[in-house]
């Protein structure tokens, strides 16, 4: 059993660093759209990723309702968020007949792919002892931007070492042209890559713009969790005793939790992570509680799919027991 350790692990506190930029990034991951109570904007972009971009990118209304459903979501709470987002400019509609389909809208897709442009940060390359340094001085009048920048650095595994020194230990050399380029501040930044010579070691640059400690905690919530709920539902699809509906409810909500980390754990290479790093433990429950669950969560969508939608735009090269979370 892959998970027989789970209760020897253990996190040693770090109370004496506290990373500001990191713990606001958590706490507004959680308490905003990727809220544990999964509302239902957040639970379609999720269902749009891991199921209907396989299958043509489009779907009819009447099967997303009856997906959501098993969620808990009614379908007025359906409507008015697809409506939302169609006004947005999430997704677009279409009609065929009597019958409305939504799909994603470049920027919806944009949205999607943004968690795939960070899967590198679940299994990082062999670490070239460089780090990748970015300093800005964005002046007040546009703040808005300097405040979007952050963000985006966070995501992209940037530590804060102060409030405009951001350093990497990763090959982010293109995303960094990237956000140079979509903020448009190339006179206001300056980017390096160089060793660091002390007279420190390098993980103290890593205590200074990173709390591991933090997000190691985020990691233990998420095994103590899941490997529960991995042994319960194991046991119960062996027995028969679990239907295939609710394999695509825990599926979409084990995608759907796992792929927080893609957004703030920064993919620090082996070498600069501490001792008791649960990071690779969360990795291994996701891969094993995906495959238990993947076939019958599969059948469960393609039966409410054919209903209204036409199943040959399902991409012939889609494996459903492999996803691009899991790193092998």
């Amino acid at each position: 059993m892959v998970f027989h350790f789970l209760s020897k692990l253990f996190l040693q506190n770090n109370d004496n660093i506290v990373k500001y930029s990191i713990t606001v990034l958590l706490r507004t991951t959680k308490t905003d759209e990727d809220d544990i109570s999964l509302n239902t904007r957040s639970m379609i972009f999720t269902l749009y990723g891991d199921y209907i971009s396989h299958y043509g990118s489009k779907i009819w209304i009447g099967s997303l309702i009856r997906l959501l459903n098993e969620f808990g979501h009614n379908d007025q709470s359906v409507r008015a968020a697809i409506s939302r987002m169609n006004k947005q400019g999430w997704v677009q509609a279409e009609k065929i007949g009597n019958k409305s389909y939504y799909s994603l809208t470049p920027r919806g897709q944009k949205r999607i792919d943004e968690a795939g442009k960070r899967i590198f940060k679940l299994k990082p390359e062999d670490w070239d002892g460089k780090w990748r340094i970015l300093m800005y001085t964005i002046p007040e009048e546009i703040r808005n931007v300097r405040d979007e920048l952050r963000k985006e650095l966070i995501w992209s595994g940037f530590g804060s070492m102060s409030n405009s020194f951001w350093i990497s230990a990763n090959n982010l050399e293109r995303q960094v042209r990237d956000l140079i380029e979509k903020y448009e501040i190339e006179e206001y930044v300056d980017f390096f890559v160089a060793e660091y010579k002390g007279p420190h070691e390098n993980q103290r640059l890593v205590e200074k713009s990173w709390d591991l400690g933090e997000i190691n905690a985020k990691y233990q919530d998420f095994i103590s969790e899941y490997s529960q709920k991995y042994i319960i539902d194991k046991n119960k699809i062996q027995k028969g005793s679990m239907s295939d509906a609710e394999c695509f409810v825990e599926r979409t909500k084990l995608v759907h939790e796992y792929r927080k980390f893609l957004f703030f754990d920064p993919g620090l290479p082996e070498e600069l992570l501490p001792e008791k790093w649960l990071g690779s433990h969360a990795a291994a429950l996701f891969s094993e509680y995906y495959k238990e669950l993947a076939e019958p969560a599969s059948r469960f969508f393609e039966s409410v799919f054919k209903e209204g939608n036409e199943i040959k735009h399902k991409d012939v090269d889609y494996n459903v027991m492999d996803h691009p979370y899991i790193l092998e």
